[in-house]
């Protein structure tokens, strides 16, 4: 088979989707030596995503969300003779004479419209042709896999559940001197709390922010809030709701930190906190759990799906459960050694080799 990856996102952002294509193209390029793969990378882009000799590279002018893309895209692609394409950022080319698979992350878009940007509503707008053009698509969680058959009304036939996993750099990290360099280069003196996740009001930060005030006045705690992730979109009532609850001596943002960094950050966390009021499969959680960091999570979506038993699980919109959540890690310590050896088994179960063969194996079925 002649199957192209469209890559082009990678370019743009290596969060969320960008890390599913480079885990996704390193799997396959681990567990195939004999079809030949097209990776379809921005120009712009000098990032090697694969070396093995049945990866090869081909530029692209077209970029990722660009309004022209339907018109321009499929004559960029059509000399490559493809006989399947994997679109991985949800909208495939509508005119092509190849299998076409995507994948579709989550229906946040669908179900919290209030949260996009006039450009990310147009292009996600195109999910119901989305879903009828391509011949099969891939959901990362059994909740997304339902919100597609029941807010696009997808057949499930058409629908296969392949699990994303964490980069393999996440890894538990028993050496006290690099933990204590990392807390030292990031200022974290204190045991902390760590959020990790791009700005955005799908992330359901403020909740968070005034959950931590109360564990600060309640508990009369002399702990940290870190949080890790560039500024998203409509992303500013987070900063006037930190400076409102005068949080700004005890929650640091820390923007972009690098992978090396981050892994540091993870082992060195007490917890980690995730209150986001979706998420189609939710990697920081399954991130955190790989390093043996006690995880707690929101209950909807996917998240009790991925983290299973080995989290604590609080509604969203309930400032005091978060509160007691975090009290509850911060101080029973055999709770949080439960949790810690709990969330090291759970992460086994995800890995991209696993993620990789299953989607190989979707490609064979659809080329017959």
């Amino acid at each position: 088979m002649r199957i192209g990856i469209d890559a082009r996102l990678v370019h743009y952002s290596r969060a969320g989707i960008g890390q599913y294509i480079t885990g996704l193209v390193r799997g396959l390029s681990e567990c195939d030596k004999d079809n030949e793969f097209v990776l379809l990378q921005s120009r712009k882009d000098d990032s090697v995503l694969a070396d093995t000799h049945n990866f090869v590279r081909k530029s692209l002018w077209t970029p990722s969300h660009h309004r022209l893309e339907q018109l321009v895209l499929p004559f960029e692609i059509s000399p490559l003779r493809l006989d399947i394409l994997h679109s991985p950022d949800f909208i495939p080319p509508f005119r092509r004479d190849y299998k076409s698979v995507i994948t579709v992350h989550d229906l946040a878009f669908l179900l919290y419209p209030h949260f996009l940007t006039e450009e990310s509503a147009r292009y996600y707008g195109q999910i119901d042709q989305a879903v009828r053009h391509a011949d099969h698509i891939v959901a990362d969680s059994l909740s997304t896999k339902r919100d597609i058959v029941n807010f696009l009304g997808v057949p499930e036939p058409k629908i296969s559940v392949i699990y994303a996993a964490a980069n393999a750099i996440y890894r538990r990290v028993e050496d006290q001197r690099l933990l204590t360099q990392a807390r030292a280069k990031y200022q974290l003196d204190k045991p902390y709390a760590l959020f990790v996740s791009t700005i955005e009001p799908r992330k359901n930060l403020p909740t968070l922010l005034r959950a931590f005030r109360k564990l600060l006045d309640h508990y009369k705690l002399d702990v940290t809030l870190a949080v890790v992730g560039q500024r998203g979109w409509f992303c500013g009532e987070v900063f006037a709701v930190a400076e409102e609850l005068e949080l700004n001596d005890t929650v640091v943002f820390l923007g972009h930190v690098p992978l090396e960094d981050l892994v540091l950050l993870y082992n060195a966390a007490r917890m980690h906190v995730h209150p986001s009021f979706y998420e189609g499969f939710g990697l920081p959680p399954l991130e955190a759990m790989t390093c043996g960091t006690p995880t707690i999570v929101a209950n909807v979506s996917s998240l009790p799906e991925v983290v299973g038993d080995a989290g604590l699980l609080v509604s969203p919109e309930h400032t005091e459960g978060w509160t007691v959540a975090m009290w509850r890690l911060l101080t029973d310590d055999s709770l949080h050694q439960e949790m810690s050896q709990k969330g090291l088994k759970r992460a086994k179960l995800f890995s991209w080799e696993r993620a990789a063969r299953e989607t190989l194996n979707l490609y064979r079925r659809m080329s017959g």
